[in-house]
């Protein structure tokens, strides 16, 4: 079912609600729109997301279709090395990078006019099912991209799958730490399920889908 305007304006009030209740910082809230229709990208823009979140590359070519999203537009799966080129023109950030040869995939796209902006993805939970980079290898890429040009922005991180709060607690905590122990601004962690708990630890930007958008249905 396609998401309602209304609907979506007044899920996205709600969060912000509970992003200042739990923080009371400007946090970016982005929008993931996978599985939803090109339309749903507005709709999230309209209603004052920050940006909009894909986590595949074809789903993105389908629905841009050779056009430009409504606003900005991070990559927030990870991505293989031979597909960045698809997509370096439209997005503005690659918010899920943990692995040299995509950094510097990269760095040659942003050469020519790609997106140069990324996270590095830090697995913090030490579940072997989560992507990620582990913490003392954060330097190693760093410099990695900078030698390719990129500009790391900051860290991203996904909670514990069915965690607990205190489990989710240690995750983002974690992750807060390597932010400020690295200089980096952007700390990106919180989703649906536990974004109020990442906000209270630090985050400063959240990736919402099922709570805007209500639950998927494929």
């Amino acid at each position: 079912m396609a998401a309602d305007a209304a609907r979506v304006s007044e899920n996205v009030r709600r969060i912000r609600e509970v992003i200042t209740s739990a923080g009371g910082r400007d946090v970016a809230l982005v929008a993931v729109t996978k599985t939803h229709p090109f339309s749903a990208m507005q709709l999230a823009i309209d209603a004052g997301c920050d940006a909009v979140g894909e986590n595949y590359v074809q789903e993105i070519v389908e629905k841009l279709n050779g056009g430009e999203p409504p606003g900005p537009l991070h990559m927030i799966g990870a991505v293989q090395s031979n597909k960045v080129r698809r997509i370096d023109r439209v997005v503005s950030l690659w918010g899920a990078v943990d692995r040299s040869s995509v950094i510097d995939e990269i760095g040659k796209r942003a050469a020519h006019g790609g997106c140069a902006d990324i996270l590095l993805q830090v697995n913090t939970t030490g579940e072997s099912s989560k992507s990620g980079c582990l913490p003392g290898e954060i330097d190693a890429l760093r410099s990695r991209a900078e030698s390719a040009g990129v500009t790391v922005r900051g860290l991203m991180t996904i909670g514990p799958t069915g965690g607990s709060i205190p489990e989710q607690q240690k995750a983002f905590r974690l992750l807060r730490r390597l932010c400020d122990e690295s200089g980096l601004e952007v700390c990106s962690m919180g989703m649906s399920d536990d974004f109020e708990t990442a906000v209270a630890c630090g985050s400063t930007m959240v990736r919402i889908g099922s709570a805007i958008f209500g639950a998927r249905t494929n």
